[in-house]
């Protein structure tokens, strides 16, 4: 599982899905767009609707890769405990990975429910050129430990609000949001 706000979707959310499929061995992964991230203004993201469509667009021709609108239905933040319990209630017995940015893995111990997330699925964490290898493991054996892989991903400095301004600005985006 990937979730995020994908506002809009890019070429780098691809890149992290595509690597973690194939480095740790997944079936499938699942993006996930939230209906109400917790840690952003609603009134500045795009309606989740058009965010998840706009998802599936960008999937549409990427093996091993599929939208789950799971996180729409739901009223309130969407948590990503809550949205694992879903998902290990609908197939009891699949084995789940989590995919984060090193960033996020910083403040993991804040989040909602952290420990029925590692009892849930693994972490599967996206090193940032910021921080070493090294220390993203010691972070990760330390907030937990032996539930986590370390992805290899290569950096691409695209982020979905550099997009936003770009759009604003009247700049290209086409090289760096999928058709």
């Amino acid at each position: 599982m990937l979730g995020g706000t994908f506002d809009p979707p890019h070429i780098g959310h691809l890149i992290v899905a595509h690597e973690a499929r194939w480095q740790l061995g997944l079936d499938e992964v699942r993006l996930v767009p939230a209906r109400h991230p917790p840690h952003k203004d609603h009134g500045d993201v795009a309606p989740a609707g058009r965010r998840a469509d706009w998802l599936e667009r960008a999937v549409a021709e990427q093996e091993g890769l599929t939208v789950s609108r799971l996180e729409l239905g739901r009223d309130g933040p969407s948590y990503t405990a809550d949205t694992l319990r879903a998902m290990e209630t609908a197939e009891p017995g699949v084995a789940l990975w989590f995919i984060l940015g090193a960033d996020q893995l910083a403040g993991f111990a804040g989040w909602r429910e952290p420990e029925a997330i590692l009892a849930l699925a693994r972490l599967a964490v996206v090193g940032r050129g910021d921080t070493s290898r090294d220390e993203l493991a010691e972070l990760a054996d330390s907030l937990a430990p032996g539930r986590c892989d370390l992805l290899d991903v290569p950096l691409i400095g695209v982020s979905s609000s550099m997009i936003r301004r770009r759009i604003a600005a009247g700049e290209p985006i086409g090289h760096l949001v999928p058709p």
